[in-house]
């Protein structure tokens, strides 16, 4: 496969899909298609951009020199610091690009959401104070790829936020925390001498095991609060979480955790899908 897919990290791209197709399904029949893949369009372009941002910074910083899990374009050498940075700051672009169609369709408020979260996506590891590096990445994921993610998308379709557009915004951020978390969990032990105290180094492994179930059940709560009985649906993927979540609590380290990461990513995907088909069942 190509260095710059594999670089891009095309597994952690369902992250960047999901918020949008459950606010466009929300949106029911106000949902309109060019905002939407206006709107996929900068969720995919800010995970691949972050995705290559944080190649280069953790590469020239040498905190990636020994990992485990999807490859390194920096650390590795299959391609120079300066070409990666310049890949992440050509997905930026084309966030912003997309951004800014979105907010002269809507509103011009948009433009300073677009600048925080291309910030956001930077400052994960780059710059002189990195905040991935002080254990905050589940907080700025949480609000960028839930939150924003999801209520941004709803609202230039629909132009108003609604407590049920928070609400599925929820489940949308906690699962990818999780994702987060268990990479976190996984890197543990190399990043805590490398100096990068992620939240997963800051709890130490046991209660970082311990968030990573709490992120997944938060996901179920949040939904069940919708008061929709349709959404019941989503229980259905309650054995693969309890599966899932055994699993994490068990004694894996390292490179045996990777299976739970594609898991949890598949949990994500299943799960809001058929959050999407609730909400469509109960548009009637």
């Amino acid at each position: 496969m190509n260095k710059w897919i594999l670089g891009a990290r095309p597994r952690t791209l369902p992250a960047a899909i999901a918020p949008v197709a459950v606010a466009t399904v929300l949106a029911g029949s106000d949902a309109s298609l060019l905002p939407a893949l206006l709107a996929l369009f900068v969720a995919l372009a800010l995970q691949i951009g972050v995705n290559y941002a944080n190649d280069y910074s953790d590469g020239i910083r040498g905190t990636d020199n020994d990992r485990v899990g999807p490859i390194r374009l920096t650390a590795s050498g299959l391609a120079t610091a300066q070409s990666v940075k310049h890949a992440a700051f050509i997905a930026f672009g084309v966030a912003a690009v997309a951004g800014l169609a979105l907010a002269a369709m809507t509103s011009w408020w948009l433009i300073a959401v677009g600048a925080a979260a291309i910030l956001a996506a930077w400052g994960y590891t780059g710059g002189k104070n990195p905040y991935g590096y002080i254990g905050l990445g589940e907080l700025f994921v949480f609000v960028f790829f839930g939150l924003v993610a999801t209520v941004g998308t709803y609202f230039v379709q629909v132009e108003e936020i609604t407590l049920a557009s928070i609400l599925i915004a929820i489940p949308m951020g906690t699962f990818s925390c999780a994702l987060l978390a268990i990479n976190n969990i996984r890197d543990r032990a190399l990043d805590a001498p490398a100096g990068k105290k992620t939240l997963a180094v800051r709890l130490g492994d046991r209660k970082a095991r311990y968030f990573f179930a709490i992120l997944v059940a938060l996901g179920y709560l949040a939904t069940l609060a919708l008061f929709n009985p349709w959404t019941l649906l989503t229980l259905l993927t309650a054995p693969i979480a309890v599966a899932l979540v055994r699993g994490v609590l068990g004694d894996a380290q390292g490179a045996a955790l990777i299976p739970y990461l594609a898991k949890t990513g598949k949990l994500q995907l299943q799960f809001s899908i058929l959050l999407s088909l609730a909400l469509v069942l109960s548009h009637g």
